[in-house]
C-alpha cells in the first residue's frame, strides 16, 4: 500500500468515491471548498456528476433528487451553509432519502471566522431538523479518519435510508498528512434494502421487524411516491394519528435501535484507568498526548475518543468508564456534548474544559485540567 500526502478534505472526497458516490453538489465556502474542488477532479473522469449549486439549499436539493433516482450522493459545507439547510435535512429524514452531508466546522456563530476551527455545530447537527428525529453524526480525528468515516457514512446512509453527517473541522480539513490509503480502490459497501418481490411495492412499507423500507428509484417502471408531508406506507399524505405515530416511531427506532452498527470508537482500555478523558475530533490528538505525559508522571489515565456522536453510544460510554470515578470531557466549544455525558454518567465526577476562540486545545491545557481536578 502506498502512502498519500493529502488533507482532510481530499480524503473525504476520495472516501466518497471509494464508497460509490457518483454525484456531488456543493457551494464554495471556507473551509469546505477543498471537497468541491477535489470532487470536480475525481467525479467527471469517472463518469460521475459534480455540480456547483447557486447556494447550499439548492446544492442539497440537487443531491436529494439524484438520491431518489438511485445514486449515492454527498454535499459539503460549513456552519453558515448547514444553517441554511434545515428544511432539506428534515426532508431527507422524513422521506428517508440517503445522503452524506460533510460539515467542515469553523468558528461561529453566523459568519464567524472562516479560517478558524471549532466544534460549534455538534448540537445543531443533531437537532437541526423539524421534529427532532435522530440522525447519524460521525466525527473524524485525522486525515485517515476523514477517508474511513466517509466510507462508513455512506454505508450507514444507504443501509438505513437517512442523512449522515461527517462532522469535520477546519484543522483536520486543511492540514496535510501522509496516510497509508489506497484511495483508488473501491470499497465494498452496504446498499439500500430491496423491496420484497412477492408483495406490492409500498414506498414506505415495512414487514414484520423490518425498520427500513425497500427502495426503488423514481423514474422506473414502478410508481414511487415521495412527499415531505406526513405519509403512510403508500406515500400518500395522511392526517391519521395512528398511521403518523407508527411512522414516527419507526424513524426513531431504526437509528437508535442499532447501536452495534453505528457505535465507533478506537480505544479499548486494558487495565482499568483511574480517569478517562472523553473527547472527539481533532482534540482527541491533544488528549492522547496529554494522557501519555500524565501516565509518565504516574497518573493512570486513558482516552475515549468517540467517532460516533449521535445517536449517543451510551453502552460504549458506560462500559469504558465502568471502573473510573472521574471523567474529563474536552471540547472545542463552550459545552455541547458535556450534557449528554452527564446524563449517561449521573454518578460520576464529570469535569468539563472547553474553548471556542479559534485556537486548538493543547495537551498542556488538558494536563492542567486533570492535575487541578478535585
Amino acid at each position: 500500500m502506498s502512502f498519500c500526502l493529502m488533507d482532510g478534505n481530499e480524503a473525504v472526497a476520495w472516501g466518497a468515491w471509494a464508497a460509490g458516490c457518483r454525484f456531488f453538489a456543493g457551494y464554495p465556502i471556507t473551509p469546505a471548498t477543498g471537497i468541491l474542488n477535489a470532487m470536480l477532479a475525481i467525479l467527471p473522469p469517472a463518469g460521475g456528476i459534480c455540480l456547483q449549486g447557486e447556494d447550499e439549499i439548492a446544492s442539497m436539493g440537487y443531491c436529494l433528487g439524484a438520491s431518489v433516482a438511485g445514486m449515492k450522493v454527498m454535499t459539503a459545507t460549513s456552519g453558515p451553509g448547514i444553517s441554511l439547510c434545515s428544511e432539506q435535512i428534515s426532508f431527507a429524514v422524513g422521506s428517508e432519502i440517503p445522503i452524506v452531508i460533510v460539515d467542515v466546522q469553523r468558528l461561529g456563530p453566523s459568519t464567524g471566522s472562516a479560517t478558524r476551527g471549532a466544534d460549534g455545530d455538534i448540537q445543531f447537527l443533531r437537532w437541526g431538523n423539524s421534529g427532532g428525529l435522530p440522525v447519524f453524526v460521525l466525527a473524524p480525528t485525522d486525515v485517515k479518519d476523514c477517508f474511513e468515516l466517509t466510507v462508513e457514512a455512506f454505508n450507514l446512509s444507504e443501509a438505513f435510508r437517512c442523512p449522515v453527517f461527517v462532522a469535520s473541522n477546519k484543522e483536520i480539513a486543511m492540514t496535510k498528512e501522509s496516510v497509508a490509503i489506497d484511495v483508488r480502490q473501491p470499497r465494498p459497501g452496504r446498499e439500500r434494502p430491496a423491496p420484497r418481490p412477492d408483495l406490492p411495492y409500498l414506498p414506505f412499507g415495512v414487514n414484520g421487524d423490518q425498520k427500513v423500507p425497500g427502495f426503488l428509484p423514481i423514474g422506473g417502471r414502478t410508481i414511487v411516491r415521495q412527499t415531505s408531508s406526513t405519509h403512510g406506507p403508500d406515500g400518500y399524505i395522511t392526517t391519521n394519528p395512528e398511521e403518523i405515530a407508527l411512522v414516527q416511531q419507526r424513524l426513531l427506532e431504526k437509528l437508535q435501535g442499532a447501536p452495534e452498527f453505528f457505535s465507533l470508537y478506537p480505544e479499548k482500555t486494558n487495565a482499568p484507568p483511574d480517569f478517562i478523558i472523553l473527547t472527539y475530533g481533532v482534540t482527541s490528538r491533544a488528549a492522547r498526548a496529554a494522557v501519555k505525559l500524565l501516565n509518565q508522571e504516574g497518573r493512570n489515565g486513558a482516552v475515549l475518543a468517540l467517532k460516533t456522536l449521535w445517536p449517543v453510544p451510551e453502552e460504549i460510554i458506560l462500559t469504558q468508564t465502568r471502573h473510573v470515578q472521574q471523567v474529563f470531557v474536552i471540547e472545542m466549544n463552550l459545552g455541547q456534548y458535556i450534557n449528554e455525558i452527564q446524563r449517561v454518567l449521573p454518578h460520576k465526577q464529570v469535569h468539563f474544559h472547553g474553548r471556542m476562540d479559534g485556537t486548538l486545545i493543547t495537551p498542556l491545557e488538558i494536563m492542567e485540567v486533570v492535575r487541578h481536578a478535585r
